[in-house]
């Protein structure tokens, strides 16, 4: 079985304005019903035909987000479209527009889970997402426990947080929530004003390396950083010549549907490609020449394009190009300027 998963960004509109958002001050056009139904088809027809081309059952997730999602008015018709066509569905939100209604419509609907941000302990949470957030989203997150919704909460570090990821465990477990994720800034859009709030590559590894000591019972701790995932593992058994397999997902496992249906290798790796009211899918993922180079090694720059672990990993290519445009070189192949792995 092969997992591709699509993010879809139903808005740019939000009620709050986070310090470190990757989303870029922009208005732009939202796909209505009509429009996301034939996204929807689209992306089903071209799931089934490489199903059938390469005899691989496929497991396709939606992650349902904005700007906010719950913004949409139509969200839950959004969200029965996409159980309509098998594709699990998580929401993902900030977690403060949740009231107890809005909690058991949630409930009520095909989904599998709703993601939360939450940035560290309330003064330090408030100075990412500004003023009464923190009670609002933790209100929020209780709500949807009640409702009976699995809940993972998130926190995207840099020197901000960092040290507070201990409280969040804590947090975690005083709440009730069972997962915990963890990304990395990008500084891109917003987020670029925290370019010298990185965490550097050393520091990266010890906050790393702690974050993986910390057991607690009924706390799962997840990411989808793919030099976090090679931390502790050995070099040993890699191909050089191996093909793009996992880590990064851009150009191998998953596709960005932003509100007017443009289509990005990743949401923060802001490269249109196509639009999908215009462009199948299918014919973008095939002949796509940035696509194409994502999934080729020797286009690449730097440690990544000589690592043995290149095929699993290939850095987080959304922070090395936001990185590389902050220097002024236009690169999304430059290698991942936090990656401590030797």
């Amino acid at each position: 079985m092969f997992d591709f998963f699509v993010q879809l960004h139903l808005t740019e509109r939000c009620n709050l304005s986070c310090t470190h958002c990757y989303q870029e001050e922009r208005v732009m056009t939202e796909m209505g019903l009509p429009e996301i139904d034939g996204a929807l088809r689209d992306i089903s027809d071209t799931i089934g035909q490489w199903s059938d081309t390469y005899e691989i059952p496929f497991i396709t997730s939606f992650n349902v987000t904005g700007g906010e999602p719950l913004l949409r008015k139509d969200l839950p018709e959004i969200l029965q479209r996409i159980s309509a066509h098998n594709f699990k569905s998580y929401l993902l939100t900030n977690g403060v527009l949740i009231k107890k209604e809005d909690a058991r419509m949630l409930a009520d609907l095909p989904i599998s889970g709703v993601q939360v941000s939450l940035e560290g302990p309330q003064a330090i949470h408030e100075t990412i997402r500004g003023k009464h957030s923190f009670s609002s989203a933790l209100r929020g997150v209780r709500h949807l426990l009640d409702a009976g919704i699995a809940v993972t909460l998130n926190i995207t570090l840099s020197e901000v947080n960092e040290a507070f990821f201990p409280d969040m465990v804590s947090l975690a477990a005083d709440l009730g929530v069972r997962r915990l994720g963890f990304s990395r800034l990008v500084p891109y859009g917003r987020g670029l004003s925290l370019l010298q709030r990185m965490l550097g590559k050393e520091k990266l590894k010890e906050v790393y390396e702690r974050i993986f000591s910390i057991s607690v019972p009924g706390i799962e701790i997840v990411t989808g950083d793919p030099v976090a995932a090679q931390l502790g593992s050995e070099t040993t058994g890699y191909d050089d010549d191996a093909p793009a397999s996992g880590g990064c997902a851009a150009g191998v496992s998953g596709i960005t549907v932003l509100p007017d249906g443009t289509m990005t290798p990743c949401r923060r790796l802001g490269i249109p490609i196509g639009n999908i009211q215009q462009d199948s899918l299918r014919q973008i993922w095939a002949t796509s020449p940035v696509l194409d180079a994502l999934r080729d090694k020797s286009a690449y720059k730097g440690k990544c394009r000589t690592c043995k672990r290149w095929s699993g990993c290939r850095g987080c290519r959304a922070i090395a190009y936001a990185y590389a445009l902050s220097r002024g070189r236009n690169d999304f192949l430059e290698e991942d300027p936090q990656c401590f792995i030797d």
